[in-house]
């Protein structure tokens, strides 16, 4: 009897090498970051845009030579941020338009990524706009909207588009993204609150419209939205929540939460925010749909060379320009997320 159930005991342990072999040859990566890229902009004027601020002519020249050490600044880090490779996906806000973009995946490293562009022009009264960049041999745009932005307390406030994108990843699962640049604290926090808990609450409508079809729909939402994770416009308005499980379907995880919490930001302002977030659906992180995120957080990429260190407090985001010209990088850190892909499309279970 015993060198019976020694015999059914090899083969379950043999079964589930062979499975687990299987399933680790069909797991492969995938990748989202996120990158404000502070007021990339040409040194051409164009009259349709607020660009006045980066002419050769401003109080601040922006001439080429600025420009172009801009670009290599931001090809350094956006090569860095994924070890020896790139994220599959990359969304940028604060970018003029096309052209500059397509200067920026020509720069440096950037040129071995293989980058495609998804941009259009928004009506921002600043003339910046948001954008994506992907790698076509993992994901595969099916449709692309520019969703624009109206708000009912101020419908002559024109700003920043939603991109949305729903493609398949490695030709096979289906993902929505959503690339967001939210209106800006400037003129206080208060005054401007209704306009983000406004777009928070739009966001959440079109991610309930996408659940309504599919419960495990894989739903990514990423942007600076110039609120920290704990503001109202997120966990009220837009309903994201902290990872924690049981896992429900139907909901959206921030996965910016546990970094804030523990002290952690992306941009510097009288102490650490982090407005540059990364949201995902219950079947994301639970891994319930093909694709899955290896962590309940977001990482930060933060590299000394990135950082301007004062006398005093603590070493910040090394910026470009502000009251002078500095030469950096942005007043914003980068954002990332690494996930697996499924490709084996069935789930074992060994009993």
């Amino acid at each position: 009897m015993k060198k019976y159930i020694f015999g059914a005991l090899a083969f379950v342990a043999l079964l589930t090498y062979l499975v687990s072999s299987c399933k680790k040859d069909e797991m492969k990566p995938f990748s989202v970051a996120f990158y404000n890229v502070e007021n990339l902009f040409d040194t051409i004027d164009n009259p349709k845009v607020r660009d006045n601020d980066h002419l050769p002519t401003s109080r601040i020249p922006w001439n080429t030579k600025r420009y172009e050490h801009k670009l290599n600044n931001l090809s350094r880090v956006m090569s860095a941020i994924n070890g020896h490779g790139f994220p599959t996906v990359f969304g940028l806000s604060e970018v003029e338009n096309r052209g500059v973009v397509e200067d920026l995946i020509r720069t440096g490293k950037l040129r071995k990524a293989g980058y495609k562009i998804l941009h259009k022009d928004s009506p921002d009264e600043r003339g910046i706009d948001v954008a994506m960049l992907y790698q076509p041999a993992i994901y595969q745009p099916v449709m692309t909207r520019f969703i624009r932005l109206q708000f009912p307390s101020e419908p002559d406030n024109p700003t920043r588009d939603i991109l949305y994108s729903k493609g398949l990843v490695y030709g096979k699962d289906t993902i929505h993204i959503f690339v967001n640049h939210w209106v800006s604290r400037y003129g206080g926090q208060a005054k401007t609150d209704a306009l983000r808990r406004f777009t928070g609450h739009l966001l959440r409508l079109m991610a309930d419209s996408i659940f309504n079809v599919d419960p495990n729909a894989n739903i990514l939402i990423m942007g600076d939205l110039n609120d920290n994770p704990t503001d109202k416009s997120l966990t009220i308005s837009l309903g994201a929540k902290e990872p924690e499980q049981p896992f429900a379907k139907k909901q959206l995880y921030n996965l910016a939460l546990k970094p804030f919490k523990a002290g952690e930001g992306s941009l510097y302002y009288k102490g650490w925010d982090l407005f540059d977030q990364i949201i995902v659906s219950s079947a994301m992180i639970g891994g319930y749909n093909g694709i899955k995120t290896d962590s309940f957080k977001e990482d930060i990429f933060k590299k000394d060379w990135m950082l301007y260190h004062p006398k005093k407090g603590p070493a910040v985001p090394n910026r470009t320009a502000g009251k002078y010209y500095y030469g950096g990088f942005s007043d914003h850190l980068p954002v990332i997320v690494r996930m697996k892909v499924d490709l084996s499309g069935e789930v074992f279970t060994i009993i």
